[in-house]
């Protein structure tokens, strides 16, 4: 399996994408696409829509996972960053990718062990996990992180799946070793 992973940002979008055999994972391509900011917002979320469709064409990914965004203090930024968001869906969908959706916390958690770590924790366990020479930078390094977020999670739901336990649209979230919602 190979999981293109997407931290997006209006500002900067983050990709990462790793390959999966068994629980072995191998860094394949990361980068981030900059946006400029005096760009119009319809100019802006095109370089993004077509940025990611490259980085699909170029690096063939069988699957995608995306940080999901919650509101945050600001409306105007959230609603923005849902926008980045959009066009970053739209460009997997339009790839045909199927798209797997994990929270911040749920990233953390998978990679460092702790839902509320720090972003240097997740850029130094990333390095650590992928056998990294340096230091990804940390939309990269985010983008990385919910690829292998979904290497971990993917197996459980799988095998959840096939023992039909949950039906197959499921798309829960794993809680203290326990599927919950």
């Amino acid at each position: 399996m190979r999981i293109l992973g997407i931290d997006p940002g209006l500002r900067r979008t983050g990709f990462g994408v790793i390959d999966v055999q068994g629980t072995r994972l191998s860094y394949v391509s990361s980068g981030t696409i900059v946006v400029p900011a005096d760009q119009p917002l319809a100019s802006r979320l095109k370089i993004i829509l077509d940025n990611i469709r490259e980085v699909v064409q170029t690096t063939r990914p069988t699957v995608s996972a995306m940080e999901k965004v919650f509101v945050n203090a600001n409306p105007t930024s959230t609603l923005l960053l849902g926008q980045a968001r959009g066009a970053a869906l739209c460009a997997l969908a339009d790839s045909l990718l199927d798209v797997h959706e994990y929270t911040a916390l749920q990233i953390k958690k998978s990679v460092v062990g702790n839902g509320h770590a720090a972003k240097e924790q997740v850029q130094k366990m990333v390095q650590h996990l992928l056998a990294l020479n340096g230091l990804p930078a940390p939309d990269s390094a985010d983008a990385l992180a919910c690829a292998i977020c979904h290497a971990h999670f993917n197996p459980l739901s799988e095998r959840l799946k096939q023992s039909g336990q949950i039906g197959a649209g499921y798309r829960g979230r794993v809680r203290g070793g326990r599927l919950v919602g």
